[in-house]
């Protein structure tokens, strides 16, 4: 669940430190004050896209880090061992924000992705808004709900995929059967073509050694002149050569040492050098006696480098590029192959499909059998929700195979008793709408397992009565996963466990934003707000007293 979550130079919060509890908790303030900066800071947090200038006023950078307790939630333990991180009881998420719009991410200290916040963030929360309402009226939103409360979401996927698959050798099939004859001839010229280039067994380590060898073997008489000359200047020379004055120079040091016993050094330095001077001229002299003039071989690696530049003009390409194409040209050939092997291609096609058909012939199975339990779910608290004898339906229609699956998927709904459900879309008024809206946002939120659900004012349009079922829908989900719920109704926000307040205040010509928990006290005069507006009168107290339980 959501611990704690800290705020630094964030739009018109300078600092703020918030924790909090298990089950229900109302967030309430003024319009205006700032209660959508929390949920902004902590979609952030949750690697959400940043899409303007979230610094405060002056600041170089914005800072959000949340804690979790994610002591029983396995699907975050485990993405973070498929990550190769750290797993404890508690995780820290950071997201850094500069003024000139980069940004920085951070798991438990460590530095990630804002890829990587989303990835993890989606194991931790669930956040509806109130534009869910607006959605809702698309089809493929009504279908990914269905197959949310279906517990089906693994399978549509599946589905996808098959069908996805299924469609891509589809494709290929149609494409091979239109263009046979072009693959025909594609296929002999990659024969032929494939066959030179094995012939010419060239690999790409190959040509840096011909290259070398053949600059080798062309300047062989110029090579031995010049270690021959490199010989008799180091050892060998009969005159003079520089092996003669180092020893002498190692002699004359050696009388000096007598002397000045300072020249050790010196000449421990030169009885080194002559040392080295004796292998070197040693090294040069063998590989001297090995070196010869070799036309023969000469004339093999100009033959060898001729026929692969000879092959590399052929097929356009750099001569170590050949082995490269080979392999191109191969896997292109057993591509065609396949295709044109009796058939495989079309035998390919149909396992695909019956892959995709018993796919999706199971996923109809669940959704018609959920279609049936969510309907009456749901028309039983549209009684509550005071739309008395109204009835919400499911509707299921055979269509196109697709990759969503066998069926359209489409809510239908009538406002009252004695009328044929028609599209959502069609009739529903917009506070019919929001109550549907929160009613399958309960239903299907209730059994997923993110364990901490946020919930943006989505009971906009509901009021009186209406409000006190929605406050007690959602402490009731309060008792099994953590609820935070913004909003402006009394009703609601009387009913959490525990409440925060959002204000706003100008310190020094500055608009500053605060959220603190209320105590017993302050909480019936924030109902009593909600209730009253501005003026609050004694018997507006009373009456938030009553809702809030308070007999004293």
């Amino acid at each position: 669940m959501l611990q704690a979550l800290s705020i630094r130079d964030f739009v018109i919060v300078d600092a703020l430190e918030l924790e909090f509890s298990a089950g229900y908790t109302a967030l309430t303030g003024e319009t205006g004050a700032g209660k959508s900066i929390l949920i902004d800071a902590l979609s952030l947090s949750l690697g959400a896209r940043n899409e303007g200038d979230v610094t405060r006023k002056d600041c170089d950078k914005a800072e959000i880090s949340t804690t979790f307790d994610i002591s029983g939630n396995q699907a975050a333990a485990d993405w973070l061992r498929a990550q190769e991180m750290a797993v404890d009881d508690s995780l820290i998420l950071r997201r850094v924000i500069y003024a000139d719009g980069r940004s920085r991410a951070f798991i438990n200290g460590v530095s990630a992705t804002v890829g990587q916040l989303r990835e993890i963030g989606e194991t931790l929360i669930d956040i509806y808004s109130q534009n869910a309402h607006h959605s809702l009226l698309k089809m493929a939103t009504q279908r990914e709900i269905l197959d949310a409360y279906a517990q089906a979401v693994p399978l549509a996927k599946d589905v996808a995929k098959s069908y996805k698959a299924w469609f891509q050798l589809h494709q290929q099939q149609s494409a091979f059967e239109k263009n046979a004859s072009e693959y025909a001839d594609e296929l002999a010229l990659l024969r032929d073509s494939t066959r030179e280039l094995s012939q010419l067994g060239f690999a790409a380590e190959e040509w840096l050694a011909l290259q070398q060898e053949h600059v080798r073997l062309s300047h062989g008489a110029s090579l031995l002149t010049g270690m021959e000359a490199s010989l008799q200047m180091m050892s060998e020379g009969e005159e003079v050569n520089a092996l003669d004055l180092l020893s002498q120079v190692q002699g004359k040091l050696a009388e000096l040492q007598v002397i000045d016993a300072g020249l050790q050094p010196i000449a421990e330095t030169v009885d080194s050098a002559v040392i080295q001077l004796e292998e070197a001229s040693r090294a040069l002299n063998r590989h001297l006696q090995k070196s010869e003039l070799d036309p023969e071989r000469l004339a093999e690696v100009e033959s060898r480098i001729q026929t692969i530049h000879t092959a590399a003009r052929k097929y356009r390409v750099k001569p170590d590029e050949l082995p490269a194409l080979l392999q191109q040209q191969q896997s292109r050939m057993a591509e065609l192959e396949t295709f044109a092997d009796d058939g495989a291609l079309a035998k390919q096609v149909q396992a695909a499909w019956q892959t995709y058909q018993q796919q999706a012939a199971a996923l109809s199975a669940i959704r018609h059998q959920a279609a049936q339990a969510l309907s009456e779910t749901i028309t039983g608290q549209m009684q509550a929700l005071s739309l008395k004898g109204g009835r919400f339906a499911v509707s299921l229609t055979p269509g196109e195979p697709a990759a969503y699956g066998l069926e359209q998927v489409e809510f239908m709904v009538a406002g009252h008793a004695g009328v044929e459900p028609r599209p959502l879309n069609k009739v529903a008024s917009g506070g019919e709408l929001s109550r549907i809206s929160l009613a399958l946002q309960v239903t299907t939120a209730s059994l997923g397992t993110v364990p901490c659900m946020i919930f943006d004012e989505v009971d906009v349009g509901i009021g009186g009565g209406v409000a006190e079922v929605v406050g007690r829908l959602l402490r009731e989900l309060g008792r099994h996963r953590q609820v935070l719920v913004i909003t402006h109704l009394a009703q609601v926000a009387s009913q959490a466990q525990q409440h925060l307040q959002v204000s706003k205040s100008e310190q020094q010509g500055v608009t500053l934003s605060r959220i603190h928990a209320l105590n017993a006290h302050e909480r019936i005069e924030e109902i009593a707000r909600m209730l009253g507006g501005l003026q609050i009168t004694e018997a507006t107290r009373q009456h938030a007293k009553e809702m809030l339980g308070v007999t004293a």
